[in-house]
Order: structure tokens, then sequence, then C-alpha cells
């Protein structure tokens, strides 16, 4: 079957499908939907239900229509818009096969890849469909591919599967670099052949070598890559699949604006903004596109290099088909016979999975380093400290030593006075004054200022009160509570509290001379 043929074909037989599949009422899906498989047959002068073509005879089948359907509709794309993407225009055959030998058809708006897949990858993919239909109802965006459609063609006594699934790497945006990394050593390096593509697919060991230092994402976007491809490491790890690669595009901005002046005005087609849901990188990783680096409406994750280039990755699971049935732990044994079994690419699910985020994470993406401010630097190594003697410490001392010279009189006062009724509650006389003089400080000790001794029989303390003319009342309590707060206080807090403790005592010594 020629390649003109099979396009022709497939665009066919969506046409019929898609068309005929919209005069059935939607409904939820069934679990028996998922075995599902319509046959239509296509000769070449037409049917009653088929039109007439230059083709030679063929029957397409579509499986799962109605699961099929209902992923269409999950990442929002409308069944007219995909049979107009795929069937109103030709369909463009990319030339670099896959190493299985796949072909690969892009359709024109850019939206969809269709591939050839063996029978043993589409067996698989059905047996897949209710645990990814799972899987998508849990969470839309994820790194791993989203089938849009299974079909098979028939023609010449040969079955051809494809599969149409989202396009990953948008060819209106020039790719510097493109990689297929596994995370394994192993025969991971580009083949001589390969490198000589206008751009080559490299691997592991080729990305390691030409970018030692990865890709440097902000702490967000880091953060996001790392955690979408964990949780669909272990999808695959559920469904006991291996040997999937992570395809990694880099547009260089930087670069192409370089190669923009010196080649002159450059025909380039905008790219079209992608019609299906959370098929792009920036999507994918459940990240926002906003932030320090450039937005680009293609959805590239935005990136540096080590030389601070500006840069697009676009990032997306591939060959996630692979099960890890007999013929693959042969192969295994196999390899790890000649070689270091952890190095090569076929491996248990579990070994596998591990060793692809760890490489992903740690080698090919890295975190870019935040430069803290000063203000935050001061903040997270505590207060700065300053030589004795100097600044706001200095000003402390001579205001305390120098400035308030009846403060530090008073204190040591109040303390003698503390001492001197202690000695007399312990002596059983509590009314007995101290016999310690008032200070002499000319702020509390005026001439003309009045002195109230009050003695209480009924429990109170025994409590001298002074009232000043020139400044606020001030009372003196000889009780330890009082004390603590003169040595505590500053002069106009104790002005205001001993306000208050005045009116207080007052009202006790009119009602003891009233009772008296």
């Amino acid at each position: 079957t020629t390649s003109s043929t099979l396009r022709a074909a497939i665009q066919l037989g969506i046409t019929h499908t898609v068309g005929s599949l919209n005069q059935k009422a939607e409904r939820d899906v069934l679990l028996q939907d998922f075995e599902v498989v319509e046959s239509i047959f296509f000769p070449s002068e037409g049917s009653n239900l088929t039109p007439g073509h230059h083709y030679g005879d063929f029957r397409f089948k579509t499986y799962a229509p109605i699961a099929f359907r209902y992923f269409r509709e999950m990442f929002g794309i409308r069944p007219d818009d995909y049979m107009y993407s795929l069937c109103n225009e030709p369909l463009i055959e990319l030339s670099n096969s896959g190493a299985s030998g796949s072909l690969f058809y892009v359709s024109r708006d850019d939206e969809f890849i269709i591939k050839t897949v063996q029978h043993k990858e589409a067996e698989f993919l059905q047996k897949l469909l209710p645990g990814y239909f799972m899987n998508l109802n849990q969470n839309k965006r994820t790194l791993l591919p989203k089938f849009y459609g299974l079909y098979c063609v028939q023609a010449a006594g040969k079955n051809i599967r494809i599969v149409v699934m989202n396009n990953l790497l948008p060819s209106a945006v020039r790719m510097h670099l493109k990689f297929d990394l596994k995370g394994s050593t192993y025969k991971r390096r580009a083949s001589p052949k390969e490198r000589e593509k206008a751009v080559p697919t490299f691997k592991d060991l080729d990305f390691m070598q030409d970018m030692p230092e990865g890709l440097i994402l902000e702490g967000d976007k880091y953060n996001a890559v790392c955690k979408t491809i964990q949780r669909d490491c272990l999808l695959l790890q559920s469904f006991k699949i291996m040997d999937y690669s992570l395809l990694v595009g880099v547009h260089n901005i930087d670069q192409a604006s370089r190669e923009q002046d010196t080649e002159g005005d450059v025909d380039q087609t905008r790219p079209q903004v992608q019609k299906s849901l959370y098929s792009t990188a920036i999507e994918a990783i459940q990240a926002e596109s906003g932030g320090v680096e450039p937005v680009d409406q293609t959805g590239g994750i935005p990136a540096r290099n080590l030389k601070g280039e500006r840069l697009l990755v676009y990032i997306g699971i591939i060959d996630i088909l692979q099960s890890y049935r007999l013929i693959k732990k042969l192969e295994h044994s196999w390899k790890a016979l000649v070689h270091d079994g952890d190095t090569v690419s076929v491996h248990r699910p579990s070994f596998y999975a591990d060793r692809f985020q760890k490489f992903m994470c740690n080698v090919v993406f890295k975190k870019m380093q935040v430069k803290a401010s000063p203000c935050k630097k001061r903040r997270a190594n505590g207060p700065a400290k300053k030589p004795a003697g100097s600044g706001a410490s200095l000003l402390t001392q001579t205001s305390v030593g120098y400035q308030y010279p009846a403060l530090q009189q008073q204190s040591s006062t109040d303390t003698r006075e503390d001492t001197e009724r202690v000695a007399a509650m312990q002596s059983g006389r509590p009314d007995l004054l101290p016999q310690s003089l008032l200070p002499s400080s000319s702020a509390v000790n005026t001439p003309g200022t009045p002195v109230f001794v009050f003695h209480s029989n009924t429990g109170f303390t025994s409590t001298t009160l002074t009232l000043s003319h020139s400044q606020d009342t001030s009372v003196r309590e000889f009780g330890s509570e009082t004390a603590s707060r003169n040595q505590d206080s500053s002069t106009p807090k104790r002005a205001q509290l001993s306000f208050e403790e005045t009116k207080a005592l007052r009202r006790m010594w009119k009602s003891n001379r009233d009772s008296t």
C-alpha cells in the first residue's frame, strides 16, 4: 500500500465514522464500549453508505468509537473540528520514521499526529483504555499521549493500524535541539545516520555530553514538571509499562532572533493556537504560563541554558504501548548478561519508573537558583550585630547613665524600702513605716509637696502618697509589685499609673476616716 493510498483511506474512513457517530445520541461510557469494533467496507465504485474513490477497495475499522468520542469531548475537540483538521486537506508525511519503522503523518493545522502501530501495540491500547479512561477523569493534565482515535485500514491483505494523538512538537516552531530520553545509558547515543539529518534526535548520552548543566527552569515550573512525571510514571508502572521515552524539543529564542537578523526577512507563519485542551506542555504540567520568562502561545515551557539564553521547551512522554511481556523479559535477561543490567533500557516497570524520574529531575531539568535580597539575608541570618559602644547601643547606655540619674537613685531607694518593709512584716508589726527617707530628687520631693501617710489596720499595706504640684501626681507604694513597676517603667508611665492609684487610695482613706 503506497503512502498516498493510505492517507486517502484514512481520511475517507475518519470522515465516515465521525459523521455516522454524530447521528448516535450521547450517553455515558459503559464498560462494553471499550471492546466495540465497527467495520465499514469502501469499494472503489462506492456504495449506499460510502462514496466512490480512485483507490483500491479497503475496509476501515474503528475501535471503541463511543469511548474515543468521550475522550475528544474531554479535551474540548468538537467533531467538526476533528474531521476538518484531519480530512479537509492532505496529511503531511514526516520524513523521520521511528525506530520500529512507524510512519507519521501530521495534520495541516499542526493539531494532530497519526502514527502507525503494530498489532501488539494496538491490542495493548485496547486493554489499556478502561484504565486510561479512569486516569483522564481523575487528572486531565498529564504528559502521557492524548489518544483521540484508534483505527485499522485493511487493504491488499494487510492490516495497517493507526492511532491519532496530540502533536507534541509544533512544526511551525523551529526546534534547535531534539532529544529522546529514557534514563538509560546502554547504546543511548544517536547513530551517525541520525546525526546527518537537519534536526537529529539525540539520546541520553548525547544530552549528558552536550548539555551537562541541563535545562534550567523556574522553581514553580521545575516542581510542576517533576510532580507530573512522578504521577505519570506511577500510572505507567501500575499498567506494567516500560521502555517509554520523554520527547524533548528545545527552541532557542535568542538564537532564532540572531538567525532572523542574519538571514533577513524569513517567511515565518505564526502557529495557530491549538484547539484541544491540556495538550500543550505548559498546560500538561499544571503550571501557570506567567512568571519572569516570556510567554508563548504555542505552550512551550520557558527555560534557560547555562549561557542564560531564553528557551522554550516542549515535552511529552511517548511510546507507552510497550508492556513488560515475556519477550521483553527475555530481552532484558539477554542484555543483562552482556552489559550492566541497570543501564539497559528494557527493565522491570518499577525500576524503570524510578530510574526515569531520577534522570529527568536530576540531570535533564534543574531548578533555577534565586538570589536572595540583602533584606531577606539579614532576616534569615538574624539581626545584624553592632560593635559595642556604637550606634543605638551607645546612645542607650549614655541616656541611662547620664541623662536620668534621678531614676537610678529612685530605683535604689525603692529597693531599700522593700527590704525594710519585709523586715517589718517579719517582726510582727506591719503597721510600722520604713525608716528610710523619701528621695531628695526635685522631681519627686519638692518644697511644699504634701505627704500623706496612711496606716491601715484592715490588712492593707502601709502606703505613702506624695502629690506634686509641678507635674502629674505620683504615688510611691512600698509593695513589691509597685516597686518592680517603678524599676521597669519610664517616668511618664509611672505618673499615669500613680494617678489612678491616687484616686483609689483617696477613696480608701475617706472610707477609713468615716468608719473611725
